[in-house]
Formats: C-alpha cells, sequence, structure tokens
C-alpha cells in the first residue's frame, strides 16, 4: 500500500500544472461563453482535452481569445489555494453537487485559482499559476454540441 500511496504521490506532483491549467480554462470558458464547466475531460502530463456543451463550434478567434486569457490568469502568478467545507454549506448554486459521487464524503475541498476560478476538485495542483508554464491549445473540434479543446503546456 505504501507503494501505491507514493506512485499516487508522484503522478499527482507531475501532473499538477496540468491539473491547474484544467481549472483556470474551465473558469475561462465559463467566464467567456457562459458554459458549464467540462463535461468530460482527460487529463495527462503531455496533452490533455476538455470537452464543453456549446450551441456552436468556436472560431479561430475566440479560440485564441481562450489561449491568450489563460496565459494572463497564468502570468498573473495566483495563489492556488485549498479549504474545506461541508456539503450541507454549499447548497447555494455555487458548485454543480451532482457530479460529486454517490460514496463521496460530507466533507469536500474547494480548490481556489486566487480570485478567478474554485471548484470542488481532489487532485493535485500546483502553489501559484506560474507554475503552470505557457499553456497551448493544440486542436480543437466540435462535434454534436459538444467543444473538445485538446491543450498541451510548454515550459
Amino acid at each position: 500500500m505504501e507503494i501505491n500511496e507514493a506512485s499516487e504521490k508522484f503522478r499527482g506532483d507531475e501532473i499538477a500544472p496540468m491539473h491547474t491549467a484544467e481549472h483556470i480554462l474551465n473558469g475561462t470558458m465559463v467566464k467567456m461563453f457562459g458554459c458549464r464547466r467540462a463535461q468530460s475531460s482527460h487529463i495527462e502530463r503531455k496533452k490533455s482535452k476538455c470537452d464543453y456543451a456549446l450551441p456552436r463550434p468556436l472560431t479561430p478567434d475566440e479560440v485564441q481569445a481562450v489561449e491568450d486569457r489563460v496565459n494572463t490568469v497564468i502570468t498573473a502568478d495566483m495563489p492556488v489555494a485549498f479549504e474545506f467545507a461541508e456539503v450541507g454549506s454549499l447548497e447555494d448554486g455555487r458548485f454543480d453537487l451532482s457530479r460529486l459521487p454517490q460514496d463521496a464524503t460530507q466533507t469536500v475541498r474547494i480548490v481556489h485559482i486566487g480570485d478567478y476560478d474554485e471548484c470542488l476538485c481532489v487532485g493535485a495542483h500546483v502553489a501559484h499559476t506560474a507554475q503552470v508554464g505557457r499553456f497551448r491549445i493544440s486542436s480543437t473540434r466540435y462535434q454534436d454540441g459538444v467543444q473538445r479543446i485538446v491543450f498541451r503546456l510548454d515550459r
């Protein structure tokens, strides 16, 4: 069991920049397009993707604007902080509690990216956004009301 915990910690430390970038991308999409956070995502160390329910595909200029805004947040060197809360105290609509697993504990962790974004999350994150690196959207695809954004981080 100690080996698994150590492996998870190493994987978490390795993926923390990408996972933090996902939070910033989600906050950006919500702010710019009024959509919900990604309906699905796949986060890996080298390349990740997020899928957003949108009524139309993003234009090339909008894709560039998303990339630029995410990089602005990253270079602002915002602190990444955590707080714990009871699920019952969060029924004010700030968070989508329907995405919590059935067996989730009543205490959840809220991750704050400065004053830019907040969400429920158990993953690993960097301490400050400047540790993320340069965010780059490498491709997009729109199909059946879903906008996929594939992104990478350049160090």
